[in-house]
């Protein structure tokens, strides 16, 4: 008879791919014998089918059962893959459409939009940018609207987290908090239609990284912050000694008249703390100078210890933290992803089998783990896994399932040449090209090719600076040199994208850098075309010889650590934006207003605030303001920029408060941080990618950047995993006979998780033997989070005696958890 998985379940909405059947010449006994070894938490609240005494509503239930623990077994590897905290998993069936609206795509937009939203009103509210100021009663109304939408993440994540999860979770309780005082506050500006003093504003972009798409730049925020005792420990002993100095300086230079920078305690801890940052060097010794030479040997003496030695060990603890948390990083997530595969793995065994997996229940999880992949996939992805050639997967073999998971499976003639089943002579034509596009001596002649135009640019570069021409007035006409290095580019790159395939080339990070090179050179060329009326495009040409750093290993090398860091450098991006947000919010609230011209007479920054006439007489730093969100910006880069950085802190204390330096010397301190940790990271990631190169003995880490596995199919395993009516059936792979007609190829990208893991492989050892005599643990926890009071608990109890007499144990195995695998 023909069994379909899905039945007519009504809990489960499966699509066409999940929607899996089988035919089945036995009995219901047999069926009845493939009962789940454990039933997750959405299953136990469905009937037990051994209480059913219909036949068919007990064959109902038990698929019924199936299908929660594939779908909960999907969503165990996928809280793996995200290092998601297995107490935030649904506890209950009810649970599980709350859990599936929270992880929803268009949910996660939605959030993303409303906390960006939220954000960019600081534009619209006072202080408002020009043009986007908008009424209280709007921007009030928009504020509440992004918070109501905010908050509906909290509610649906309270129906599947419950009370005690809420709670637990200190990131959504946090948001909880946050949110509900919002709410007060812009109740409050509605209701007074009136802006007044919200310094919380500056909390908002912690909405941003709650968000999905924020993940990335969550981890490096929580890393910053695992790595900040260290970092502090340094930073107070920086301090220490400039208290040290400040106290000595006072002493020595106090009773000099002409100088100010040591009057007091005071000025003399601030002008050491301005000479730290080298802005005001040497202009803070002068006067001491002039009264003695020896004075010079106490700001040699300080700027040594503090600048060249403490600021340097700054540098290296921050980089020797940062890659400590990098290696316990992986091994984190290394642990967190072999447990979400056993949590999976135990509801997808058997109680007749209960340390193997089969092949049906293994397509009928990835149906929900990956729902756009063919049924051909996930047997192509077990049989890969399946290397012991047994027919059914090993936990020790399901742990690779996240590797394997990523692979692309192509037939391995399409894959050797993606133009082999064109049509003849199409398929002359293009086997051709990706020989050309292969050959060595192709590269060879781009590079000299590159070489002259280096020359050629170089030559008329120094020929037009010569003659003293205006480069603005200067007719860039296009030129046949111009055209045909051009179009040199242009072919080369059609031919590797015909020859090779298009899929081939824009997925290699060096095609796709030559690819953005030339189609920046093309923009250039047309944009000559136009003379003076595209003058600034002429900027383009240089980017043509950026190809020239492919000559070089050592350059490769930079560059490819630009292309592997990329997304985290943007996650590090918006973590500076963030902390600008932050700093400008508070800037704006405190320094509203505030008039700096002419607001230091008769101090050292008297000149750069001076304004007579209706202009600057000598300085313009009366323009570093914070009369809006986006002019706060540009203030607090020329604060990190360093140069200058006291006069702008000098301004606003004399015209507001002494007491504003604590501001801008905080600002300085957050900043040499999070600058120091950028630097840590990149210098962390280039030496990574060298060791790594040198430890594989390779030219290139690229060369272990795609991961391939091959696979070969028999006509009968082709017809099972092609036709909906084939059994599903691990025998093929169990019998080992000759291989087969059709040979696949899989490929995958590597991350930095998975060259990490190759290059760390004794740890990895070790960390594998930890996790093995932790087992025992792991799953006690597990039972402990699964053994608790179900609604039907008490009826499966008192159907205990009455199961054992009309279902046999020797024909119906306990459903009782396992002590172990």
């Amino acid at each position: 008879m023909e069994v379909d998985i899905c039945g007519d379940c009504p809990l489960i909405e499966c699509t066409p791919r999940q929607r899996v059947r089988t035919t089945s010449s036995t009995s219901i006994n047999d069926s009845e014998l493939d009962i789940a070894n454990e039933v997750g938490n959405m299953g136990q609240d469905i009937p037990d089918p051994n209480a059913c005494f219909n036949q068919k509503v007990r064959e109902q239930n038990r698929r019924k059962q199936w299908q929660l623990n594939y779908q909960e077994a999907a969503i165990y590897l996928q809280e793996g893959q995200n290092n998601d905290k297995f107490y935030t998993h649904p506890q209950s069936h009810e649970a599980l459409p709350a859990y599936q609206v929270a992880h929803n795509h268009w949910f996660y937009m939605l959030d993303m939009f409303a906390a960006l939203v939220v954000m960019l009103l600081a534009a619209s509210e006072r202080p408002a940018v020009a043009y986007f100021e908008l009424p209280v009663g709007i921007h009030g109304s928009l504020e509440m609207l992004c918070l109501l939408i905010l908050s509906l993440d909290l509610g649906i994540r309270f129906k599947w987290l419950r009370l005690w999860g809420f709670i637990k979770h200190r990131r959504t309780l946090f948001k909880a908090i946050l949110i509900l005082l919002m709410l007060v506050e812009s109740i409050v500006v509605l209701v007074r239609q009136t802006n007044h003093f919200r310094v919380t504003r500056a909390l908002r972009p912690l909405f941003l990284l709650h968000t999905h798409y924020c993940q990335g730049v969550r981890r490096i925020t929580r890393q910053i912050m695992q790595s900040m005792p260290p970092i502090l420990d340094m930073i107070i002993l920086l301090l220490f000694f400039m208290l040290i100095f400040s106290i000595l300086g006072f002493y020595l230079f106090s009773g000099i008249k002409t100088d100010t920078n040591f009057k007091t305690i005071q000025s003399s801890f601030i002008s050491l703390f301005v000479l730290l940052t080298t802005a005001n060097y040497p202009d803070v010794m002068m006067a001491a100078y002039n009264e003695s030479r020896f004075s010079c040997v106490f700001f040699i003496i300080y700027l040594s210890l503090e600048l060249y030695f403490l600021m340097n060990l700054l540098l290296a603890v921050v980089y020797d933290t940062f890659s400590n948390l990098e290696k316990s990083k992986i091994r984190s997530l290394f642990f967190h992803k072999r447990e979400g595969c056993m949590h999976a793995f135990r509801l997808l065994v058997t109680q007749a089998n209960h340390s193997g997996l089969s092949v049906k229940h293994f397509i009928g999880m990835m149906g929900y783990f990956l729902p756009k992949k063919s049924k051909r996939d996930y047997y192509l992805m077990f049989k890969a896994l399946n290397t012991s050639k047994t027919g059914m997967i090993q936990m020790e073999e399901f742990f690779n399932i996240y590797e394997v998971s990523r692979l692309r499976w192509k037939l391995k003639s399409d894959v050797s040449l993606w133009s082999s089943n064109f049509r003849h002579p199409c398929n002359i034509i293009f086997k051709s090209l990706n020989w050309l596009a292969n050959w060595k001596y192709l590269d060879y002649f781009i590079y000299f090719v590159i070489a002259g135009n280096f020359l050629w640019i170089l030559i008329e570069t120094a020929r037009i600076s010569s003659d003293g021409t205006n480069v603005e007035s200067y007719n860039f006409t296009t030129s046949w040199i111009s055209i045909s290095f051009i179009c040199i580019y242009s072919i080369e790159a059609v031919i590797k994208i015909l020859g090779r395939g298009p899929y081939d080339y824009f997925t290699r990070g060096w095609d796709l850098f030559d690819f953005l090179v030339t189609l920046v050179s093309v923009v250039g060329v047309f944009g000559e075309i136009f003379e003076n009326s595209f003058y600034y495009v002429m900027i383009l040409r240089p980017f043509r010889l950026l190809r020239l750093f492919k000559l070089k290993k050592r350059y490769r090398d930079v560059l490819g650590t630009l292309f592997v860091l990329f997304s985290k450098l943007m996650s590090l991006a918006i973590c500076i934006i963030i902390v600008y947000y932050f700093y400008a919010i508070i800037g704006m609230e405190f320094f509203l207003d505030t008039d700096l011209k002419d607001c230091c007479q008769n101090t050292s920054v008297e000149s750069a605030y001076a304004y007579k006439n209706g202009t600057a007489a000598t300085g313009y730093y009366y323009m570093n303001n914070f009369d809006n969100i986006f002019v706060s910006g540009v203030t607090l880069f020329e604060l990190t920029v360093v140069n200058n950085w006291f006069i702008i802190m000098e301004g606003y204390a004399n015209a507001v408060s002494q007491w504003t330096r604590i501001y801008f010397m905080s600002f300085y301190i957050v900043m040499m941080v999070v600058m120091n940790i950028v630097v840590a990271f990149v210098l962390e990631s280039f030496i990574f990618r060298i060791n790594y190169r040198r430890q594989m003995h390779l030219d290139d880490i690229d060369d272990h950047g795609v991961y391939k596995e091959e696979i070969t199919l028999t006509e009968s395993e082709m017809h099972m995993v092609t036709s909906l009516a084939a059994p599903l059936t691990g025998e093929y792979i169990r019998s080992q006979g000759e291989p087969g007609p059709y040979v696949f190829r899989g490929e995958g990208h590597r991350t930095r998780e998975d060259f990490s893991l190759r290059m760390y492989h004794e740890e990895v050892e070790a960390w594998s033997k930890e996790f093995m005599a932790n087992r025992h643990e792991v799953v006690n926890a597990m039972q402990a989070l699964r053994n608790r009071k179900r609604l039907n608990t008490e009826q499966r109890a008192e159907n205990a005696d009455l199961n054992d007499v009309l279902f046999p144990r020797d024909v119906f195995p306990s459903t009782e958890i396992l002590s172990d695998v």
